[in-house]
């Protein structure tokens, strides 16, 4: 029998075996319910002490433990090939890098399942053996989650065919409740950051721009959110910049919309960005967004209407771009409006949803 469209109902294993909890984890999370939502049948494989499992648990889907501690940690391929020799599964979506190379061992039939990946990071791929082999023979399609991303992938000899691009998505309504963007003087102004502590995430080049805003004689507060290994490296150039009082690293905050309700402008710095998850959380709060021009950055944000995009590495762009939105604070709210809008647009969840469960059942045409 041929599938057609939303008359049948499928069978998916999902599999992120990622311990850490990070937007691809709240992207996997979303994407389930939305699709549990639907009436779609769905497993997960996952890491059995991470956030994901344990979330995913609390929604009654069927949760079983993987451990995969590397690249070449094939110890779950046998026990992972019985599962989809015996689950009739329509679909196996494989969520993270480490858990793409696990379609190089996992079973082929003529029918079901079909193998899809999603590609979240903008990292360039080796044009190899190995890139043709996992994606042009191993798998049946691979989700990016930017424009950037699909070139990168084309790049690296992926078969453009088999390439869709479907942006990440948020739950817009839960950052919906923050107050009017209202910017203050440069002394009362504050900037909010949310981001894992990596050199990637550049907020080195945070510090600089508020160093350089500082000896101009316009302070500002700032307030980053989130952990990770460079926090003592970060606390050190605070002090170094004589910004120890000017500076919060709040840690890890698990309630994001109250952290960009009490923020005036969004600044994401980046030096890598598969799309920018917190980006589009900070657009759905109506908070203008300062963003580095990479990856999925200078895609979902709209430079001079729904924030201002810098290049990367480059502290004095930000100092400029974060003065020009003190100095024109009706600027600053009406990119917080126009930023907002856009979220709905084009970023939530649901419309992710949406496009994985169509990319689904184009896969699975004409099975019988």
């Amino acid at each position: 029998m041929t599938i057609s469209g939303a008359n049948r109902r499928l069978k998916i294993l999902h599999i992120d075996p990622e311990r850490k909890w990070g937007g691809g984890e709240a992207q996997v999370l979303g994407l389930i319910n939305c699709l549990a939502a639907k009436g779609h049948e769905n497993e997960l494989l996952a890491h059995p002490n991470g956030r994901l499992f344990s979330q995913c648990q609390k929604l009654e889907i069927v949760c079983r433990p993987i451990v995969i501690r590397n690249d070449l940690d094939w110890r779950c391929i046998p026990a992972l090939r019985r599962l989809i020799r015996t689950g009739e599964y329509d679909i196996v979506h494989l969520h993270t890098k480490r858990a793409h190379t696990l379609a190089l061992w996992l079973p082929r039939f003529h029918s079901r399942p079909r193998y899809l990946v999603t590609r979240r990071m903008d990292y360039p791929e080796s044009n190899n053996w190995y890139t043709h082999c996992l994606y042009n023979r191993r798998v049946d399609g691979v989700v990016a989650i930017s424009q950037k991303i699909a070139e990168l992938l084309r790049a690296a000899g992926v078969t453009r065919e088999k390439i869709w691009v479907i942006a990440s998505g948020i739950e817009p309504q839960r950052f919906m409740a923050a107050r009017p963007t209202t910017v203050k003087s440069a002394g009362e102004l504050v900037i909010g950051s949310v981001g894992v502590l990596e050199e990637r995430k550049g907020h080195g080049y945070l510090l600089e721009a508020a160093g350089k805003l500082k000896r101009q004689g316009s302070s500002v507060t700032i307030r980053i959110a989130g952990d990770g290994l460079l926090r003592q490296s970060l606390q050190r150039d605070a002090i170094r910049l004589g910004l120890q009082d000017d500076i919060q690293f709040c840690g890890f905050v698990s309630d994001t919309a109250a952290f960009l309700a009490d923020v005036d402008v969004f600044v994401m710095p980046s030096l890598f960005e598969g799309l920018g998850v917190a980006a589009l959380e900070a657009m759905a709060a109506g908070r203008p967004v300062i963003a580095t021009r990479v990856g999925g950055l200078a895609e979902s944000i709209v430079d001079g209407v729904t924030g201002i995009l810098v290049a990367p590495r480059d502290a004095e762009a930000l100092a400029v771009a974060i003065a020009k939105l003190v100095a024109q604070p009706e600027l600053a709210a009406e990119m917080g409006q126009h930023g907002r809008a856009r979220v709905l647009e084009h970023f939530t969840l649901a419309k992710t949803a949406l496009k994985n469960e169509a990319f689904y059942y184009e896969l699975l045409e004409g099975v019988n």
